[in-house]
């Protein structure tokens, strides 16, 4: 009896306990807080930039063709510069290191480059003495508000916080992440750490016109860099940053238009922008090319979606199983005749559709894993197989006036253009 009584006046103690008091929980524990290291940022970036000797590639990205050279992104190291004056045997005969760098594009012997978020301007009018002319701070990939370098590892535990109370991103740049281990009470815990939790940093992922006598190369689908005459136009997710090129050497930012939609890829047909995005392809009017303005969108199904442009008919590939997210895995072809109402004519499936590229009739699409596949796009509504080459990982293509680039698993495919097909010139193994 005297055991029940006591086990009840418990009871009774615990009722009357306040549940509302924060001091009821505020017990111990350990978190795990992710401390930035650090550096001087200016040194950071000075040390980012360099030319060297050919090496072998680690992680092949975007292609460019400029003159007789084929650019090849290394992604966030910089990039591979091969003679491909006899496209037969490339050859590849230096590196430019440019660390943070996913994008180029070249006019006139200046190449234009992302670099942690940093518009920079290279000169390759003596392409053995490649030498930095500029570089704009900030200029670009407005998102990413501090700099953190490309190669740091992941963190494979559970981080509870990231604390930058001591890091001024205008003066240092991250270079690795100290985890330690605190233990404390939760209110000391959120009082210290409370609003500090993890930031969104990404560890910083066509044709191009020809005004004058101006020389300017050529990207491949995924491009983000776009030169138009005397402009250059580079997307970010949410807006489309533009410069005065009008002095290569001394490009001035204007500003930036905030867009209808999460952009991945840019392509043009004269004044008008088609931006591929996670969700749509969005239209840009640049008549007035300082100030792009939105014409209308083609909304699709969720997935990566490069764009290309040829008459009348843009064709978009889906791709899904990725960061963009989806369920949709093929080629899209939608009528362009009139830009206010862009409409879908009719979708082929894919495996994997990565970039894709036209010239004339022809239709080129990179199908990942399923290799690189060659259509007659005479009728657009009835594509015709003329090519299938398979036993190869296809990623992109840019579409030369004698010759097809094709880039895929750190490996350059060429070929030559035929009457109703293609036909390998060459295979060069970037490693």
């Amino acid at each position: 009896m005297k055991k029940q009584l006591i086990i009840l006046s418990v009871f009774v103690a615990c009722l009357s306990c306040d549940f509302d008091e924060q001091e009821t929980f505020d017990f111990m524990q350990t978190y795990h807080v992710a401390v930035p290291l650090k550096t001087n940022l200016d040194t950071f970036k000075q040390e980012a930039f360099g030319v060297f000797e050919a090496r072998p590639i680690v992680d092949s990205g975007k292609i460019y063709a400029y003159k007789d050279y084929v650019f090849v992104n290394d992604v966030g190291r910089g990039f591979h510069i091969l003679d491909n004056s006899h496209p037969e045997s490339p050859v590849n005969i230096g590196f430019i290191k440019l660390e943070g760098n996913h994008d180029i594009s070249i006019k006139d012997d200046r190449i234009f480059a992302d670099s942690y978020g940093d518009l920079v301007v290279l000169d390759i009018s003596n392409i053995h003495n490649i030498t930095q002319v500029s570089r704009l701070t900030n200029a670009i990939y407005q998102e990413f508000w501090c700099t953190v370098a490309f190669d740091i590892p992941e963190i494979d535990e559970e981080i509870d916080a990231w604390d930058y109370r001591n890091f001024n991103a205008t003066e240092e740049a991250i270079v690795g992440w100290d985890v330690q281990e605190v233990r404390m009470r939760q209110s000391e815990f959120l009082e210290t750490y409370g609003g500090i939790y993890e930031t969104d940093i990404n560890y910083v992922d066509s044709a191009e016109s020809v005004s004058d006598n101006a020389v300017t190369g050529q990207g491949g689908s995924f491009a983000r860099f776009k030169i138009v005459e005397n402009y250059l136009y580079a997307v970010e997710p949410w807006s489309i940053n533009i410069f005065d090129i009008s002095n290569l050497d001394d490009p001035k930012v204007l500003e930036e238009v905030y867009s209808n939609g999460n952009i991945e890829t840019i392509f043009n047909q004269g004044d008008i922008l088609f931006l591929g995005g996670t969700q749509g392809m969005y239209i840009y009017d640049i008549s007035d090319p300082a100030k792009p303005t939105f014409v209308s969108e083609f909304r699709h199904g969720k997935a990566c979606d490069p764009v290309v442009v040829s008459g009348d008919y843009a064709f978009v590939t889906l791709r899904s199983g990725n960061s963009c997210g989806g369920t949709e895995n093929g080629l899209y072809i939608v009528d362009i005749s009139d830009l206010s109402n862009p409409s879908l004519i009719k979708t082929y499936p894919m495996t994997e559709p990565f970039g894709l590229g036209v010239k004339e009739e022809k239709l080129f699409i990179c199908d990942g894993s399923d290799g690189l596949k060659v259509y007659d796009k005479t009728n657009v509504e009835n594509l015709i197989a003329l090519n299938h080459f398979t036993e190869i990982n296809a990623y992109d293509v840019i579409p030369l006036p004698h010759s097809l680039l094709m880039i895929g698993d750190k490996v350059l495919h060429q070929y030559s253009y035929l009457d109703n097909e293609i036909r390998l010139l060459s295979t060069f193994n970037l490693n």
